[in-house]
């Protein structure tokens, strides 16, 4: 019965929604956000995102704890812990925002100074990023992006004698994308990078098709949002490798059992199921618990993943 009258909601206004939700709090909320109706083809790393987001965002076989504090003057501090077996490693970073400029620094348990500075919209559409990290002194890096309704525009120069170029770009609508990436090497005088891809949304179901690694790889990709009330969603990706003429297929969806817990499955054809469960404890705070069972050697035991990512 309750079924029937969401989906009579879905299809009326937000008012309607939020009066029903207050009577049943145990729904999740309503998504007022549609991929659809996002303005402008994006960038080349959004093709297929949201594909790639629900078959393998937030799994992981290790146990990680993030904690974020901000000062009273704004500063956000997070500090990361992974441990991936024996190993264990760290990082500290610190976030400063001063209108629109941001300024993040990193230090890792590797010694590893990364600073990455942030300039949002310095003009309509535009964004630039400088990063480097010490002591690797080559590593300095500049990037533009440029977003308009019928482009979006990303190029990068590495701050040495001989960079690698990296160029981007995405022509079309919110609808119908086609895209570009390109990374060429000034030393070698070689490509290092040569990708392409199309993106086609229609209401809440996005396909996608990239041509990956010099034309060695192809990837094809489909997202569908089921039910916005309950955040249900099915999602697959066939990849095809010409070089080994090997092929990969991954079946995913994710569920909302409520307004803070999210029910995650994956599964392939090499055996392998993934599984996770993820819950808001209050907000922006996750603790999420995922596995993963090789179905093709049950004998091995099975690998648990916990992540812990705390928020005032």
């Amino acid at each position: 019965m309750v079924d029937i009258i969401l989906n009579r909601l879905n299809s009326r206004s937000n008012g309607h929604y939020i009066f029903f939700w207050k009577l049943f709090p145990h729904l999740p909320k309503k998504k007022t956000e549609n991929s659809s109706m996002a303005k402008g083809p994006g960038l080349y790393s959004d093709i297929a995102k949201k594909a790639r987001d629900l078959l393998y965002k937030d799994y992981q076989s290790d146990q990680k704890f993030t904690l974020t504090t901000y000062s009273p003057t704004g500063v956000a501090i997070t500090t990361s812990g992974t441990r991936k077996g024996e190993l264990f490693l760290a990082d500290v970073t610190t976030q400063l925002k001063r209108r629109n400029v941001t300024t993040d620094v990193k230090v890792d348990t590797d010694s590893n100074l990364t600073t990455t500075i942030t300039i949002d919209e310095p003009a309509p559409g535009l964004k630039a990023i400088f990063s480097f990290r010490l002591p690797d002194q080559r590593s300095g890096k500049v990037e533009v992006q440029y977003q308009h309704d019928y482009a979006g525009i990303s190029s990068s120069l590495g701050l040495t004698a001989n960079p690698v170029v990296n160029f981007s770009g995405v022509l079309g609508t919110n609808v119908l994308a086609l895209g570009a990436d390109l990374s060429f090497d000034t030393k070698s005088g070689d490509f290092t990078k040569l990708n392409a891809g199309v993106n086609l949304t229609h209401a809440d179901l996005i396909a996608s098709v990239t041509l990956n690694d010099k034309g060695d790889a192809l990837n094809a990709s489909y997202y569908q949002l089921v039910n916005p009330l309950t955040n249900t969603a099915v999602g697959a990706e066939v990849s095809h490798r010409f070089s080994t003429n090997e092929n990969t297929f991954t079946l995913g969806t994710q569920h909302a059992l409520d307004r803070f817990t999210t029910l995650k499955a994956r599964a392939n054809n090499f055996g392998k199921v993934n599984a996770l469960i993820q819950h808001e404890w209050r907000p922006k705070s996750f603790f999420t618990i995922s596995g993963e069972v090789d179905t093709k050697a049950i004998e091995k035991s099975a690998k648990i993943g916990l992540a812990l990512a705390l928020k005032p």
